[in-house]
């Protein structure tokens, strides 16, 4: 029978004399609980990585991308870039395979005329420098024929080259369209020039077709909670079934939110154009014109500087978080105001550029747009937004599992007789628990309007289920202060 106090392992027919004492910790914590966040990047891999696509691999160190999947390969670029800005995350890698039927992308540099000094060729394939001593009077075969071995010799490039007369080839290390965008440039910073007399050819990447299908890696990953995905491919096929995948973990049933960040390079209207047509809150992408860096790895390390600042706290402003791999377009190619202003009305997110050419994040948006009418709604436009209420949505729950791990139900009236030791939960006990978590929430900055919030939530014993409770919670969410305008209205 029960007894006045409901205990955890001590039963109420014990005779045996003694002092018996249980360990009872349902309640032990009291504060806002750390919320899991796990960090995932999916990438390609060469077949001189030693684990085989599509197992999910904790990564922690630089040389985990090298040894495991293969180096030149996509994750073994995209490992450091993430590190590198947030060095403590439970980062983990999934690889694919290429897609066998795809092509990889090509591109050429040729060489002509004969340099009339000696100096030094700066060429920079995906923002990495590759530097060839040039010799006065050097034959343009023999140019290329020194790149090629340079590059031969950087094993962590993008590329691989080959030299046949005065024309060096260049070709991704992997097959897919990611790879019609590695930047192949010469003489980035200041001070560099190609010496005189000789001139080099860039004709840029292209010809890279079939990514890799993401729905594999969505099968290997279907039992794990990741709540950043980084995912290189930016084909329409892939990003829709990520974005699917992620809604449909979205729901109260799975809870287990993800946001999947990519990286978009391209014109104003190429990128509007982009952007415009996606429209769901679970992805990002920023984009830049004319960026050298490997567009992987802005994705990676925009992802991982962002979850960083979302994991200490998400409704602190995205903006100036740095990012200090992704190299700044050349001025001629960097978005004005307002055409950052339009992106972010297109669903892409901004990345600006100090003087020095430090870049930072501006502004971290969904791609979330319009309503299921077509209606314009902004309620999840904002990461900061989406993260917020996320995290809002995990310590009300973790608040209602702490407090009544297993506990009877009854209604309000047993307050007034119930002994205080029995487990039972009620409708008026279930509200105050809410009330008290929404009360740390704003205590660390996260809701507002405590009053309205106590007004307005609804805790009620469901009529079609006698073992439910069922609520309404209506937090009001801070929101970020990103924008302050003022008339300045002198006298004189």
């Amino acid at each position: 029978m029960p007894d006045n106090i409901t205990f955890m392992s001590i039963p109420t027919d014990w005779r045996i004399p003694g002092a018996w004492l249980e360990i009872d910790h349902t309640r032990a914590v009291r504060g806002l609980p750390n919320m899991t966040r796990r960090v995932l990047l999916l990438g390609q891999r060469l077949s001189t990585g030693s684990v085989a696509a599509g197992v999910l691999t904790r990564v922690t160190r630089e040389a985990d991308g090298v040894n495991y999947f293969g180096r030149g390969s996509m994750l073994a670029q995209m490992i450091p870039a993430a590190l590198k800005v947030h060095p403590t995350a439970d980062l983990w890698a999934l690889a694919l395979d290429d897609l066998g039927a795809g092509a990889a992308a090509t591109g050429t540099i040729t060489f002509a005329g004969s340099p009339t000094e000696a100096g030094t060729l700066n060429l920079y394939i995906g923002g990495k420098p590759v530097r060839v001593g040039i010799t006065a009077s050097q034959t343009a075969t023999a140019i290329a024929t020194a790149v090629a071995a340079a590059i031969t010799a950087l094993p962590d490039l993008a590329v691989t080259a080959t030299a046949n007369a005065a024309v060096v080839t260049l070709a991704a290390r992997h097959k897919g369209e990611e790879g019609n965008g590695i930047d192949v440039r010469l003489n980035y910073y200041t001070g560099e020039f190609t010496p005189k007399g000789m001139t080099a050819t860039i004709v840029a990447m292209s010809g890279g077709t079939g990514n890799p299908d993401v729905l594999t890696a969505i099968a290997a990953m279907s039992t794990g909670a990741f709540y950043t995905v980084v995912m290189p491919w930016t084909d329409v096929a892939n990003v829709t079934a990520m974005e699917s995948e992620l809604q449909s973990r979205w729901g109260g049933l799975d809870m287990r939110t993800g946001h999947s960040f990519g990286f978009k390079s391209g014109t104003f209207a190429t990128l509007a154009a982009y952007g415009a047509a996606r429209n769901s809150p679970h992805t990002t992408f920023p984009g830049l014109k004319g960026c050298p860096t490997l567009p992987w790895v802005v994705a990676a390390q925009f992802a991982a500087a962002v979850e960083r600042s979302g994991a200490n706290d998400p409704a602190i402003p995205f903006r100036g978080l740095a990012l200090p791999d992704v190299m700044a377009p050349a001025e001629a190619d960097r978005f004005t105001d307002a055409e950052r202003n339009l992106l972010l009305y297109d669903g892409i997110s901004t990345i600006i550029f100090d003087p020095s050419g430090a870049a930072m994040v501006e502004q971290v948006i969904t791609t979330y747009q319009t309503n299921t009418f077509g209606m314009n709604d902004r309620s999840l436009l904002k990461l900061n937004t989406k993260w917020t209420v996320d995290y809002m949505r995990y310590v009300f729950r973790f608040a209602v599992v702490r407090d009544y791990p297993a506990h009877k139900l009854a209604g309000d009236d047993v307050l007034q007789y119930v002994s205080p030791g029995q487990k039972i939960a009620t409708p008026k006990l279930i509200r105050n628990t809410l009330i008290a978590a929404a009360g740390q929430l704003a205590t660390v900055g996260l809701l507002e309007d405590l009053a309205q919030f106590k007004k307005d939530l609804i805790v009620l014993r469901s009529e079609a289920d006698e073992c439910r409770v069922n609520a309404v919670i209506p937090p009001n969410v801070v929101n970020q202060f990103d924008v302050f305008a003022a008339a300045v209205q002198y006298i004189l």
